[in-house]
């Protein structure tokens, strides 16, 4: 891992069948497995069936033991035995020990171990997060000051403001996490805003067999962060208040988190090579849930082909058990967009979010000889202004052009080509260039120019009219200004190019991602001399979310993670703050839809109050678990207990999610919804449906009364379709209003397949 359907279950089941006859057929001795090569495995018995976390550890040994030998052996073998928030452990194994573990009866799966890939002074103002107000979410609950986040990533740097703990009370009664020393990190470095700060490398370690040497990758054997990542996600989240944070000038103001007073609680499992290693993130979960988090925050993302959540995934089961516990989990959707089907932590009890940008961009003005002024996007440039001087064309210069010369003291332009790389950026400004401008595709990032000189980007349009410029005059200029920073309009909501985007590709009828926020440009803390600095990806989208959900958490403690993503999905914007579509960033670009962004743009400002919710629980999991196809017996384990799905099975279309995704249509179906009033008792709501080009919808009841005696109602949706021919995914949506006092809105996504692909 790392640092951002209804048909295909039944084969599941088929898969399984398969894999364990071959077991049976592969089987071999213990003998003949000394000989083979040891990976890490990572062995999931479900749910704990010991609440003493030392029994749970003896029933690994056990385990393990029967297998290798001994329990001396199993002491050897094992890495982690996690014994908190679920049950299972991590060895170090041959591929036929582990065939033979698997058929173990206590086992729910076994797979081999994995890396996962690690995925501001504005964003808070930008979504009206305003400490000022007199009401509000923020004022409402003292900032988050009785939350604990749980940022799982590459740790925290102690020294950065944005961890300073003043103002703040005592450490809230229930925590039992801890502060670990260890290289460059003192255990007292722990305040009482970080409240924990752990490190996990026995997983990494053995892969490298013992070789992994954190100095050599300029790294420390301790919670201290020396990526980057880690810091500037959770001062994202859950930041303190710093006045006058910038980059080197830029997009300065006061830096805070979207909960400036929850507690933060470091899991160090990322590494220098973004190396995220899954027995180390699961050990870090497990803790987490007993140390007493109210949230996980993990910016950290697979990529195509995903594992399945029961039988496959590490990360979705150790994700399920914390949901059962009330805990929230909060995942980056990933930075493959913005190609279809690239969405990643996909599992309905996981809060899934894409990035957008906001209303704050930086331009790099370019004046041309004929005093025309473009802005060059993306790229930062901090350093004096190069005045007027030379222009002159790349594809015009040879090699030998710049060893005589004829580029010094002139500005390059170019496009972004195979030709064109970094290092000739490096070589041309070993030749006296003093200024690049590069037109290349919009990338939606903002980082500091690679040559160390005067630079800029465009796009291709800018680029052509540039060229243009260039090849009709006779003595082209140009100069480069130092980039600007503009907030407000003109500047409107995108989704970001980078941003996955649906439809799941496991179960494409539960919609992914749930919600978006700002993820591009986000100024956060970092562990390097200057304090701050930008990143763009979902993993600083998540961290937005994930304080605004400590502060519902604070606000609404009895909700569950479900209704909690409800409160997100149903309150979302569809358009920016100024009132403008969110469009979405592609190949073209085009309004967004709930691939790109789910329900919208998180609204926290109305997510405390969104009048009803779409609950989930234990029952409407397992609901989906049946629906995908899982077996009962890996059912029956993840759960703790011998459960049997119903028969007929249910539709995954019945999942209670606060949105309808219907990837077949192909005749008249009824889908069925409950929603639990949290607003004033005697509310009355009445459908308001938006249907989908060519899809009919029908509500049955079009009115929900909430009497004093009734908290749930259950409707149905009648759904239909026009078309004659295959088509691709149409939108719409379904919204329940008590007169516009609350609109509690879900997305519909219906794809028509008069012939279906899949048999």
């Amino acid at each position: 891992m790392g640092l951002s359907s209804l048909t295909v279950s039944n084969n599941r089941k088929h898969i399984v069948v398969v894999f364990i006859s071959l077991v049976f057929i592969l089987k071999i001795s213990l003998i003949s497995c000394a000989n083979q090569e040891s990976q890490i495995y990572t062995v999931h018995l479900g749910k704990r069936q010991h609440n003493d976390p030392k029994l749970v550890t003896d029933s690994h040994h056990d385990i393990l033991g029967s297998l290798l030998g001994s329990k001396e052996a199993s002491r050897e073998s094992m890495i982690y035995s996690y014994r908190h928030g679920f049950s299972g452990f991590s060895a170090k194994l041959t591929s036929s020990q582990a065939r033979e573990l698997s058929e173990n009866p206590h086992v729910v799966h076994l797979t081999r171990s994995k890396n996962m890939k690690l995925t501001t002074t504005r964003v808070s103002d930008y979504l009206g997060l305003t400490s000022t107000a007199p009401t509000g979410l923020v004022h409402d609950t003292d900032m988050g000051s009785d939350t604990i986040i749980g940022i799982v990533d590459s740790g925290l740097w102690p020294g950065s403001k944005s961890f300073n703990d003043n103002g703040l009370g005592p450490i809230p009664a229930r925590w039992k996490g801890q502060c670990v020393s260890g290289e460059g990190f003192n255990a007292s470095m722990c305040n009482r805003k970080v409240i924990g700060a752990t490190y996990y490398a026995k997983g990494i370690a053995r892969k490298y067999k013992g070789a992994f040497n954190a100095a050599e990758r300029d790294e420390a054997m301790s919670p201290l962060d020396k990526i980057g990542h880690g810091t500037h996600c959770a001062s994202t989240a859950a930041g303190s208040f710093v006045q006058n944070a910038n980059f080197l000038g830029l997009g300065q103001g006061t830096a805070r988190g979207s909960a400036p007073r929850a507690r933060v609680a470091a899991y160090k499992v990322c590494w220098n090579n973004e190396e995220c290693f899954t027995p180390d993130i699961l050990k870090a979960m497990d803790h987490a849930m007993r140390d007493g988090v109210d949230v996980l925050s993990l910016s950290l993302g697979s990529e195509i082909p995903l594992d399945f959540e029961v039988d496959r995934s590490d990360f979705a089961i150790a994700a399920f058990h914390a949901v059962m516990k009330g805990i929230t989990v909060v995942c980056a959707g990933g930075n493959d967009g913005p190609e279809t089907q690239t969405i990643s932590n996909v599992a309905p009890w996981i809060i899934t979010v894409a990035a957008t940008t906001m209303d704050r961009e930086f331009f790099t003005p370019i004046t041309l000889g004929n005093n025309v002024t473009v802005l060059g996007q993306e790229g930062l440039y901090i350093g004096e202004e190069v005045g007027f001087t030379d222009l002159i064309y790349f594809d015009d210069l040879t090699k030998a052009d710049f060893e005589a010369g004829k580029a010094n003291g002139k500005i390059l332009f170019t496009f972004l080509t195979d030709r064109f790389t970094d290092q000739m950026a490096e070589f041309a400004k070993s030749k006296g260039v003093v200024g690049i401008i590069i037109a290349t595709k919009p990338i939606d990032l903002i980082e500091p120019g690679t040559a160390g000189i005067a630079s800029a980007r465009v796009d291709y349009e800018i680029g052509m009219d540039i060229l243009l410029y260039l090849q009709t005059t006779k003595f082209p200029k140009a100069k480069i200004s130092p980039t600007k920073t503009f907030v407000g309009r003109p500047s409107a909501t995108k989704v970001a190019r980078f941003s996955s985007r649906g439809p799941n590709s496991i179960s494409p009828a539960i919609l992914k991602p749930d919600i978006a926020a700002p993820g591009v440009g986000i100024l956060a803390a970092v562990p390097t001399g200057v304090g701050y600095e930008f990143m763009s990806g979902t993993s600083m989208a998540t961290p937005v979310v994930t304080g605004i959900v400590a502060l519902l958490k604070q606000k609404r403690p009895d909700w569950s993670p479900a209704a909690i993503r409800s409160a997100l999905v149903t309150t979302a914007f569809q358009t920016d703050p100024s009132g403008e579509p969110i469009a979405a960033e592609g190949s073209p670009r085009k309004i967004a839809d709930p691939f790109d962004y789910g329900g919208g743009l998180v609204n926290p400002g109305k997510v405390a109050d969104p009048g009803l919710v779409y609950d989930m629980g234990h029952d409407e999991y397992v609901h989906y678990l049946c629906s995908a196809g899982y077996e009962d017996i890996s059912i029956s384990k993840l759960l703790g207990k011998v459960y049997t799905c119903p028969s007929p099975t249910p539709s995954m279309l019945d999942v209670n999610l606060p949105s309808i995704t219907i990837p077949y249509l192909s005749q008249e179906i009824t889908i069925t919804r409950t929603v639990t009033n949290v607003g004033p008792v005697g509310s009355v709501y009445k459908a308001v449906i938006e249907p989908p080009l060519g899809i009919n919808l029908q509500v049955s009841p079009k009115t929900l009364e909430f009497g004093p005696n009734t908290k749930k109602i259950t409707f149905t949706v009648k759904v239909s379709t026009t078309h004659r021919v295959n088509t691709d995914y149409h939108f719409g949506s379904l919204t329940w209003t008590d007169n516009g006092v609350h609109n509690v809105r879900i997305p519909l996504s219906v794809r028509t397949r008069v012939l279906n692909f899949k048999i």
